[in-house]
């Protein structure tokens, strides 16, 4: 075992051992939030920027035109190639956050792969609307 995976097994081990691990798992905003951001990513993963704009929450679309976000998913996500792998790392709420009114907000962080980009990271924020419901509102990769 390496240096870095034993650091690994320990984290993970004092998360169990608190409950913080778990506790944010049975969460069911965290849950509702997580479904909706690996719903929002597979429609950007099929290259669909029509369906993923429309998904989106109002901040997003007042943001970037429709034709604006089809262009920048094509530019980015276009020259990673297929999606390999995708996992979950964070999950962060607030009720700030910068340039944005105060809400109900998520950080989402995620470690994913690709076929032309082997280690790459993607953040995806929510905000939690009027209506209930958990929407994109902001989308980073690196």
């Amino acid at each position: 075992m390496t240096r870095r995976q034993a650091l690994l097994v320990v984290i993970a081990g004092c998360l169990s051992a608190t409950g913080v691990g778990s506790a944010l798992a049975q969460d069911p905003r965290a849950t509702a939030a997580q479904k909706e951001a690996r719903s929002w990513l597979a429609l950007t993963d099929r290259g669909d920027a029509l369906a993923s704009w429309s998904a989106t929450g109002k901040q997003f679309q007042n943001a970037i035109s429709a034709d604006k976000w089809a262009d920048s998913l094509k530019q980015v996500r276009a020259p990673l190639g297929a999606l390999v792998e995708r996992t979950l790392l964070s999950t962060q709420f607030t009720t700030s956050f910068q340039g944005a009114p105060d809400g109900d907000y998520v950080l989402l962080v995620f470690r994913s792969s690709f076929v032309k980009k082997i280690a790459s990271g993607e953040t995806v924020t929510l905000e939690h609307e009027a209506d209930g419901a958990w929407r994109v509102i902001g989308y980073f990769i690196r």
